[in-house]
């Protein structure tokens, strides 16, 4: 900075890490840049945003608008997929700081001629800079400034708005401060923002109790998954699966024959990560698979699990990329308490890590060219940051669309690690809240710290690693309540499909593992069962898809309603105009009241205004007039509400 320099900018967000790595946006998405902005004295300054997509040459700009507190705002229109830049730059506005004194003292009634002369200068610069007919305006105001007898005239235009959007267009700019660091917006679809996920086991998919399910099996399901409403199906690796050390059922470190393995064991004699398990079938049926999913509005999900079996192709052709232990072996992988023996893990420290790397790229660029856009990355904190920085950055160089999902439930800076270095959404801890009080501590978290522009959450009630306790009882209500919540919380949400939709609740005792594991074994479903879940949750996904406020996971507003077993939330979008409120019963046992409180100034209303709250799910309405109303919410009937509120 210059000694000249008087404007001070600090605090920008967002800026993840001092600018080292990206916020995140979607395509049509307003993203709000903040900064405190300020200088020494009483004096005003300005302030502008530059911005410009990384095709572009010329940065575009707008100028901030004065928040509160020397906070500052402006805004980028993410209009295309990639990277946006934005610089800031801010400066002592000695125009306009000219032009707001000289109000001040007209309006105490102070005689202005000198202080009309000594604005000159600054319309000077303007006739300067300005086309034609500003600069003919101009000169024509100097004139007045300059001759006494058109004072009261002159007062008049120097005070113009039309004079101070001349300043604006034409700042006075001298010593202005510029940030340090030119920042990065990476911008992606609106898939990145907004997702519904169903998961289920494709060698589960037969019709026939006893048979190992296939991928035109699996095509006959897409109309299913569509109908409730999905638009991603995420299948489990669909690999050949390794023989030595095979687990069996319920997890057994024995498996007996003809048992099929976890297929997270991924490599066999039929080939590793990029064939496909000789029982599902061809690469055919695979790709015809994608292309009706596609046709239903769905994509298909692929696991992009990097670990081997012992009988992976990697191990013999390439033992430089695994850690051998002194006897010739092996260190299978181990997540204490849990182990893997069939899983053998892949060295990142290996001295041979680029031709390493350059493998595990061209895997996930392989399927890709076979149509797959969605990557589900299992344990990915077990593995490299850096690796992943650059396989991401790297595949969407040439591919943006793609989009990965983090599943890494671990400490919260590894996982907030990994969405900084590139990860599009990422699994979260929503599994593990119970309480109103967990809740809205946790949504505040996500959607009010430095997280919320690089971190998005996806909420999944289960996995196939994890039932956890609150849902082993298998009380309908419970399972109603948590699929509500993560699908209304969050933009981005899934289920363990038909475990979670039928209600599978048995578990290992003392674990939140499922006795009798999919992961282990192949199942028979009855895919033409329905119950009052599966019903609530295709009303839901359809709600979702009809409402923007539900597109969008940081909207999150928490409203006062005094019952700590009610959770009620306010969710708009204001660009359409669309209004939420949701109202929870966390007891799944008892009805449960209160009085919940409306955000007025939100919606644009005030007490004694008529608002109609339709509830999308029941299909019930309601006039409310009042700014705290009553709600009350039977969990055997329906325990939550999801008003679309909209004004008489």
């Amino acid at each position: 900075m210059k000694p000249q320099n008087r404007v001070i900018i600090a605090s920008v967000s967002p800026e993840i890490d001092g600018g080292r790595y990206r916020a995140k946006g979607v395509v049509g998405e307003r993203i709000a840049i903040e900064a405190d902005i300020y200088a020494d004295g009483h004096t005003l300054v300005a302030a502008r945003l530059f911005y410009r997509h990384e095709r572009q040459r010329k940065w575009q700009s707008t100028y901030f608008k004065a928040l509160t507190n020397d906070r500052w705002s402006a805004s980028i229109l993410l209009e295309k997929q990639g990277v946006y830049q934005y610089r800031l730059e801010g400066w002592v506005d000695h125009a306009l700081n000219w032009q707001y004194e000289l109000g001040r003292k007209v309006e105490d009634g102070q005689q202005v001629t000198s202080e009309l002369l000594d604005g000159v200068q600054y319309l000077q610069r303007i006739a300067k800079a300005g086309n034609k007919t500003e600069k003919a305006k101009v000169s024509s105001w100097i004139a007045q400034f300059e001759n006494e007898t058109l004072y009261k005239k002159a007062v008049q235009n120097a005070l113009s708005e039309a004079l101070t959007q001349l300043f604006r267009k034409y700042p006075y700019t001298d010593n202005s401060t510029t940030y340090a660091h030119t920042l990065e917006i990476y911008v992606d679809r609106a898939k990145a923002r907004f997702s519904s996920w169903y998961e289920f086991f494709p060698r589960s998919s037969a019709s026939e109790p006893g048979q190992h399910g296939t991928f035109k099996e699996c095509e006959a399901l897409i109309p299913r998954v569509a109908k409730m409403g999905f638009d991603t199906l995420y299948f489990p690796p669909v690999h050949p699966i390794g023989v030595d050390h095979r687990k069996g059922r319920n997890n057994a470190t024995t498996a007996e024959p003809g048992e099929p393995g976890s297929p997270w064991a991924i490599g066999a004699a039929e080939g590793g990560h990029k064939d496909l398990h000789p029982e599902l079938g061809t690469l055919k049926d695979f790709k015809r698979l994608i292309k009706t999913a596609k046709d239903h509005g769905i994509e298909i999900a692929m696991d992009y699990a990097l670990q081997c079996s012992p009988n992976h192709p990697y191990v013999k052709a390439h033992p430089e990329w695994f850690r051998w232990r002194p006897d010739g072996s092996v260190q299978y992988a181990e997540n204490p308490p849990k182990k893997y023996q069939d899983i053998l893990p892949i060295n990142f420290e290996t001295e041979a890590w680029k031709s390493l790397w350059d493998e595990l790229k061209s895997i996930l660029i392989y399927w890709i060219e076979q149509g797959i856009q969605v990557f589900r990355v299992d344990n990915p904190h077990t593995k490299s940051f850096v690796f992943w920085e650059w396989v991401i950055a790297e595949v969407k160089k040439q591919y943006p669309d793609v989009l990965f999902l983090s599943e890494a439930f671990t400490r919260p800076r590894v996982m907030h690690q990994l969405a900084k270095v590139g990860f599009t959404q990422s699994y979260s801890y929503f599994t593990w809240r119970n309480t109103k009080a967990e809740w809205i501590e946790y949504m505040e978290e996500l959607t009010q710290s430095p997280s919320q522009h690089y971190f998005r959450p996806n909420f999944w009630p289960n996995t196939p690693d994890i039932n956890p306790y609150h849902l082993q009882g298998g009380n309908e209500t419970i399972y109603l309540t948590r699929f509500f919540l993560a699908a209304t919380l969050s933009s981005n949400y899934g289920i363990y499909g038909p475990v979670f939709e039928q209600i599978v609740h048995d578990a290992v005792p003392g674990k939140e593992e499922y006795l009798n594991s999919e992961k282990y074994e192949v199942h028979h479903w009855d895919w033409t069962k329905t119950n009052k879940l599966k019903e609530v949750i295709s009303v839901v996904n359809r709600a979702r898809k009809e409402n923007p406020a539900l597109h969008i996971t940081n909207n999150f507003k928490a409203c006062a309603i005094e019952n700590p077993n009610l959770l009620a939330y306010y969710k708009a979008d204001q660009e359409s105009g669309n209004h939420l409120l949701c109202v929870a019963n966390l007891d799944p046992h008892n009805t449960q009241s209160g009085w919940v409180q409306l955000p007025l100034d939100a919606l644009g209303a005030k007490e004694g205004d008529t608002l109609v709250m339709h509830d999308l799910v029941s299909g019930d309405s309601y006039q409310w007039n009042k700014e705290w109303n009553y709600v009350e919410l039977n969990p055997y009937r329906l325990p939550f509400h999801l008003f679309r509120i909209s004004k008489n």
